[in-house]
């Protein structure tokens, strides 16, 4: 690995993204039609991903919005501005409405199929947020019925697919500039209780869903789901073995998820071990996500990555090479060296550009149903672990294709 070639192949401090095709021409294709949504789910995700289609306003119209619950709403008409999009209680009827082309669902976990399934069958386009599915039966069930469905997409929420510097973390995987990868340490942590104030006339099952284990499938499906789809996608591989533990070691108010996780999953074939962890009950490192090789290491925060290599490779990497005339490397404190020094935007930002392109070309999503069926499988099998204490295999019956 000579200096210039890890400046000019790997593309470190060039500042040039690295974006799969479809996604490069997503940027470039003049847009001739708009996508007419319906957001089902108006929380916090709904919304999220309501504004960030506000900021695409050449790529779609909202012009339906779907929540059980009244003040939800309430929030979700001020996001959608003018001109107000047509209001539902039941997701059955947004599927019925002829306008609506394709639909957002950003509900708890436990209605992800349901709404999936019914749409894809109302002949709608479909925008899922992660995990895919609640459990794995219907992960299996999904993934059947999409390939009935060849002209509608399914894409699935899971945006580190789509965000430029995980594409380049992807590449300096394939390229080598880490060397044998064996070891992931992941972490989403926070110091609080997760919770939200419950408006007077509503529960706390409808409010925070995601305690109780009806509904949700905890921290390790609505966090640490994206470092593991990540992990997937960037060796295209899955764990064979599953193993973890937990509890409820904080906040013991009746909720039935645990604010204490930890999961290790051994990819045999790769010869790679990760560890996968989220408390509740300290901040301190909030959300680290290093992957090390025996080569070097890189650490990544949400739209942050630096490259920290071994020893033996920085000295190559110092070694001046009197022809090549290429940058100097710039060192932080620390012996590591940015990814990228390019702002970036949001994921959803991008992969809403990918699902618009899919919808009008008929194309496969980075992120769908197989891939959303490889990952939620694997947290399922993460919560199964921790919850029973026991170590889960992959089965065959889990190779989608």
């Amino acid at each position: 690995m000579s200096r210039r070639k890890f400046l000019q192949q790997a593309g470190i401090l060039t500042g040039g993204m690295l974006l799969h095709n479809q996604l490069v021409q997503a940027f470039r294709t003049p847009f001739a039609e708009k996508i007419n949504v319906g957001v089902i789910g108006c929380g916090d995700r709904g919304t999220g991903i309501m504004s960030v289609m506000r900021e695409l306003p050449e790529l779609f119209n909202i012009v339906a919005l779907c929540d059980i619950l009244d003040f939800r709403l309430d929030h979700a008409r001020k996001v959608a501005g003018a001109p107000s999009p047509k209001e539902y209680k039941d997701y059955r009827q947004v599927l019925d409405d002829k306008n609506v082309q394709a639909v957002v669902a950003a509900t708890p976990l436990n209605m992800h199929y349901p709404i999936a399934s019914a749409a894809l069958s109302a002949g709608k386009q479909v925008f899922l947020e992660k995990t895919m599915t609640y459990n794995i039966p219907e992960a299996i069930k999904l993934v059947k019925q999409v390939k009935e469905h060849p002209n509608q997409v399914l894409q699935v929420g899971h945006q580190y697919r789509y965000v430029p510097l995980y594409f380049k973390v992807k590449e300096m995987i394939e390229k080598g500039y880490l060397g044998k990868v064996v070891h992931i340490d992941a972490r989403w942590d926070r110091n609080w209780n997760w919770r939200r104030p419950v408006p007077t006339g509503y529960s706390d099952q409808q409010v925070n869903w995601r305690m109780y284990k009806a509904y949700s499938g905890g921290l390790v499906a609505e966090l640490l789901s994206h470092q593991i789809d990540f992990v997937n996608w960037a060796f295209n591989t899955h764990p064979d073995e599953v193993m973890g533990t937990g509890g409820i070691d904080i906040y013991k108010d009746g909720r039935e998820t645990y604010d204490n996780v930890a999961v290790t999953l051994r990819y045999n074939q790769e010869g790679m071990i990760g560890n996968f962890g989220a408390t509740c009950g300290n901040a301190r490192e909030g959300y680290i996500f290093k992957i090390k090789g025996t080569k070097g290491t890189v650490a990544l925060l949400m739209n942050e990555g630096i490259f920290y290599p071994e020893p033996a490779t920085r000295k190559e990497l110092e070694v001046v090479d009197g022809v090549s005339s290429a940058t100097k490397i710039e060192w932080n404190k620390d012996g590591g060296v940015p990814i990228t020094k390019e702002p970036m935007k949001d994921g959803t930002w991008y992969a809403l550009q990918d699902f618009h392109k899919c919808v009008v070309e008929k194309l496969r999503p980075a992120s769908n149903v197989i891939t959303g069926a490889t990952t939620a499988v694997t947290v399922h099998l993460a919560n199964q672990a921790a919850y029973s204490h026991t170590t889960q295999k992959w089965k065959s019956a889990y190779n989608f294709s």
